[in-house]
Protein backbone atom coordinates (compact mmCIF):
# COMPACT_ATOMS: atom_id res chain seq x y z
CA UNK A 1 0.00 0.00 0.00
CA UNK A 2 1.42 3.57 -0.83
CA UNK A 3 2.19 6.19 1.46
CA UNK A 4 -0.45 9.57 0.22
CA UNK A 5 1.78 12.26 -1.69
CA UNK A 6 1.65 14.42 1.71
CA UNK A 7 2.79 11.43 3.84
CA UNK A 8 5.88 10.68 2.12
CA UNK A 9 7.02 14.39 1.54
CA UNK A 10 6.84 14.45 5.42
CA UNK A 11 8.92 10.90 5.79
CA UNK A 12 11.75 12.76 3.28
CA UNK A 13 11.76 15.09 5.24
CA UNK A 14 11.90 13.58 8.46
CA UNK A 15 14.88 11.20 7.81
CA UNK A 16 17.13 13.98 5.79
CA UNK A 17 18.65 14.76 9.55
CA UNK A 18 19.24 10.48 9.73
CA UNK A 19 22.31 9.30 7.95
CA UNK A 20 24.71 6.04 7.97
CA UNK A 21 27.45 7.94 10.16
CA UNK A 22 24.27 9.08 12.59
CA UNK A 23 22.76 5.34 11.99
CA UNK A 24 25.77 3.46 13.44
CA UNK A 25 26.18 5.97 16.69
CA UNK A 26 22.81 5.45 17.51
CA UNK A 27 22.93 1.86 17.36
CA UNK A 28 26.15 1.97 19.63
CA UNK A 29 24.86 4.12 21.99
CA UNK A 30 22.29 2.06 22.73
CA UNK A 31 23.88 -1.50 22.69
CA UNK A 32 27.10 0.27 24.57
CA UNK A 33 24.77 2.36 26.98
CA UNK A 34 22.59 -0.43 27.80
CA UNK A 35 25.35 -2.77 28.41
CA UNK A 36 27.60 -0.23 30.54
CA UNK A 37 24.46 0.33 32.70
CA UNK A 38 23.99 -3.37 33.42
CA UNK A 39 27.50 -3.51 34.46
CA UNK A 40 26.77 -1.57 37.74
CA UNK A 41 29.10 1.24 38.02
CA UNK A 42 28.12 4.08 39.75
CA UNK A 43 29.19 6.52 36.99
CA UNK A 44 27.76 4.18 34.23
CA UNK A 45 24.35 5.89 33.86
CA UNK A 46 24.91 9.40 34.99
CA UNK A 47 27.94 8.45 31.94
CA UNK A 48 25.37 7.02 29.34
CA UNK A 49 22.63 9.54 30.23
CA UNK A 50 24.46 12.66 29.39
CA UNK A 51 25.91 10.93 25.82
CA UNK A 52 22.45 10.40 24.99
CA UNK A 53 21.50 13.65 25.68
CA UNK A 54 24.53 14.95 23.56
CA UNK A 55 23.70 12.66 20.58
CA UNK A 56 20.26 13.49 21.31
CA UNK A 57 21.06 17.58 21.24
CA UNK A 58 23.09 16.93 17.86
CA UNK A 59 20.08 15.41 15.97
CA UNK A 60 17.78 18.00 17.34
CA UNK A 61 19.93 20.51 16.64
CA UNK A 62 20.99 19.64 13.04
CA UNK A 63 17.55 19.31 12.43
CA UNK A 64 15.05 21.68 10.07
CA UNK A 65 11.97 23.16 12.55
CA UNK A 66 9.47 20.65 11.43
CA UNK A 67 12.41 17.71 12.44
CA UNK A 68 12.84 19.35 15.98
CA UNK A 69 9.19 19.38 16.48
CA UNK A 70 8.70 16.26 15.70
CA UNK A 71 11.89 14.79 17.98
CA UNK A 72 10.60 16.67 20.92
CA UNK A 73 6.78 15.54 20.54
CA UNK A 74 8.55 11.99 20.13
CA UNK A 75 10.09 13.08 23.63
CA UNK A 76 7.43 14.28 25.83
CA UNK A 77 5.22 11.14 24.73
CA UNK A 78 8.07 8.82 25.23
CA UNK A 79 8.87 10.29 28.98
CA UNK A 80 5.44 10.33 29.66
CA UNK A 81 5.14 6.70 28.29
CA UNK A 82 8.39 5.26 30.58
CA UNK A 83 6.19 7.27 33.74
CA UNK A 84 3.13 5.35 33.43
CA UNK A 85 3.97 2.09 31.94
CA UNK A 86 7.25 1.41 34.36
CA UNK A 87 6.85 3.90 37.17
CA UNK A 88 2.60 3.49 37.42
CA UNK A 89 1.43 0.64 36.30
CA UNK A 90 4.54 -1.55 36.66
CA UNK A 91 4.89 -3.55 33.52
CA UNK A 92 8.36 -3.57 33.94
CA UNK A 93 11.09 -2.43 36.52
CA UNK A 94 14.49 -0.92 35.58
CA UNK A 95 17.42 -2.18 37.45
CA UNK A 96 17.83 0.84 39.56
CA UNK A 97 14.50 0.83 39.93
CA UNK A 98 13.84 4.59 38.68
CA UNK A 99 13.47 5.66 35.39
CA UNK A 100 17.34 6.20 33.79
CA UNK A 101 17.61 9.65 32.34
CA UNK A 102 18.97 7.93 28.70
CA UNK A 103 15.68 6.31 28.27
CA UNK A 104 12.92 8.84 26.94
CA UNK A 105 16.25 10.25 24.68
CA UNK A 106 16.86 6.74 23.58
CA UNK A 107 13.04 6.21 22.61
CA UNK A 108 13.40 9.16 20.28
CA UNK A 109 17.13 7.70 18.92
CA UNK A 110 15.50 4.65 18.21
CA UNK A 111 12.48 6.30 16.21
CA UNK A 112 14.64 8.12 14.02
CA UNK A 113 16.49 5.28 13.47
CA UNK A 114 13.61 3.24 12.45
CA UNK A 115 12.41 5.68 10.26
CA UNK A 116 15.85 5.69 8.19
CA UNK A 117 15.89 1.99 8.21
CA UNK A 118 12.23 2.42 7.06
CA UNK A 119 13.08 3.58 4.00
CA UNK A 120 15.45 1.48 3.09
CA UNK A 121 14.14 -2.18 3.42
CA UNK A 122 12.79 -3.95 0.96
CA UNK A 123 9.05 -4.07 0.61
CA UNK A 124 8.84 -7.70 1.02
CA UNK A 125 11.40 -7.50 4.36
CA UNK A 126 8.75 -5.13 6.20
CA UNK A 127 5.94 -6.91 4.54
CA UNK A 128 6.58 -10.35 6.28
CA UNK A 129 6.90 -9.43 10.09
CA UNK A 130 3.36 -9.25 10.88
CA UNK A 131 2.99 -12.97 9.47
CA UNK A 132 6.34 -13.64 11.28
CA UNK A 133 5.27 -11.60 14.56
CA UNK A 134 1.76 -13.64 14.37
CA UNK A 135 3.45 -17.11 14.68
CA UNK A 136 5.73 -15.84 17.79
CA UNK A 137 2.89 -14.50 19.52
CA UNK A 138 1.10 -17.66 18.88
CA UNK A 139 4.61 -20.20 19.49
CA UNK A 140 4.38 -17.86 22.69
CA UNK A 141 1.27 -18.64 24.28
CA UNK A 142 1.26 -22.15 23.35
CA UNK A 143 4.80 -22.66 25.16
CA UNK A 144 5.32 -20.63 27.99
CA UNK A 145 1.55 -19.30 28.64
CA UNK A 146 1.89 -14.79 27.42
CA UNK A 147 -1.49 -13.46 27.20
CA UNK A 148 0.08 -10.54 27.10
CA UNK A 149 1.08 -10.53 23.79
CA UNK A 150 -2.16 -10.89 21.97
CA UNK A 151 -3.41 -7.21 23.33
CA UNK A 152 -0.23 -5.93 22.19
CA UNK A 153 -0.22 -7.90 18.89
CA UNK A 154 -4.05 -6.33 18.27
CA UNK A 155 -1.92 -2.81 18.57
CA UNK A 156 0.62 -3.46 16.50
CA UNK A 157 -1.61 -4.68 13.68
CA UNK A 158 -4.74 -2.25 14.67
CA UNK A 159 -1.76 0.87 13.80
CA UNK A 160 -1.00 -1.40 10.54
CA UNK A 161 -4.50 -0.91 9.50
CA UNK A 162 -5.10 2.53 10.38
CA UNK A 163 -2.12 4.51 10.75
CA UNK A 164 -0.01 6.11 8.33
CA UNK A 165 3.00 4.36 8.20
CA UNK A 166 3.01 0.52 8.45
CA UNK A 167 6.36 -0.24 6.61
CA UNK A 168 7.91 1.81 9.53
CA UNK A 169 5.42 0.53 12.31
CA UNK A 170 6.88 -2.81 11.46
CA UNK A 171 10.19 -2.13 11.18
CA UNK A 172 10.08 -0.75 14.63
CA UNK A 173 8.52 -3.79 15.85
CA UNK A 174 11.52 -5.63 14.76
CA UNK A 175 13.63 -3.08 16.19
CA UNK A 176 11.86 -2.75 19.68
CA UNK A 177 11.89 -6.46 19.99
CA UNK A 178 15.58 -7.11 19.48
CA UNK A 179 16.69 -4.32 22.36
CA UNK A 180 13.97 -5.84 24.50
CA UNK A 181 15.88 -8.87 24.28
CA UNK A 182 19.33 -7.53 24.51
CA UNK A 183 18.13 -5.28 27.17
CA UNK A 184 16.32 -7.80 29.14
CA UNK A 185 19.06 -10.10 28.54
CA UNK A 186 21.49 -8.00 30.33
CA UNK A 187 18.93 -7.29 33.08
CA UNK A 188 18.82 -3.44 32.36
CA UNK A 189 14.87 -3.77 32.99
CA UNK A 190 13.10 -6.70 33.94
CA UNK A 191 9.53 -7.36 33.03
CA UNK A 192 6.71 -8.90 35.45
CA UNK A 193 5.41 -12.21 35.15
CA UNK A 194 1.81 -11.09 36.05
CA UNK A 195 0.89 -7.70 34.26
CA UNK A 196 -0.23 -5.86 37.56
CA UNK A 197 -4.74 -4.96 37.76
CA UNK A 198 -5.02 -7.98 34.65
CA UNK A 199 -5.10 -11.69 33.94
CA UNK A 200 -2.34 -11.61 32.23
CA UNK A 201 0.59 -13.51 31.91
CA UNK A 202 3.74 -11.63 30.57
CA UNK A 203 7.00 -13.25 29.43
CA UNK A 204 10.44 -11.26 30.06
CA UNK A 205 10.44 -9.45 27.34
CA UNK A 206 7.08 -10.33 25.72
CA UNK A 207 7.54 -10.52 22.05
CA UNK A 208 5.04 -8.05 20.79
CA UNK A 209 6.20 -5.48 23.07
CA UNK A 210 7.15 -3.31 19.70
CA UNK A 211 3.47 -2.53 19.61
CA UNK A 212 4.07 -0.15 22.45
CA UNK A 213 6.77 1.68 20.17
CA UNK A 214 4.46 1.54 17.14
CA UNK A 215 1.94 3.88 19.26
CA UNK A 216 4.96 6.18 20.26
CA UNK A 217 5.37 6.18 16.53
CA UNK A 218 1.52 7.05 15.99
CA UNK A 219 1.40 9.40 18.82
CA UNK A 220 4.03 11.23 17.17
CA UNK A 221 2.53 11.61 13.70
CA UNK A 222 -0.60 13.02 15.26
CA UNK A 223 1.04 15.92 16.20
CA UNK A 224 -0.24 19.63 15.35
CA UNK A 225 0.70 20.64 11.87
CA UNK A 226 1.95 24.58 11.21
CA UNK A 227 -0.36 25.67 8.88
CA UNK A 228 0.91 27.50 5.86
CA UNK A 229 0.90 31.96 6.31
CA UNK A 230 -1.46 33.15 3.77
CA UNK A 231 0.03 34.55 0.63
Amino acid sequence: MQAPAAFRRTASLRTATMNAPLALATALTIAGGLWLDACGLAWAQPAVALWTWLLFGFMWWSGHADQRMQWTVCLAWATFGEIVLSLLWGLYDYRLGNLPLFVPPGHVLLYALGVWLADRLPHRATDAVPPLAGGLVLAGLAVGGDTANLPLFALYMLALRYGPSPRLYSTMFVLALCMELYGTALGAWTWRDQVPGLALVSANPPLAAGAFYCMLDWLTALRPRRRPLPA
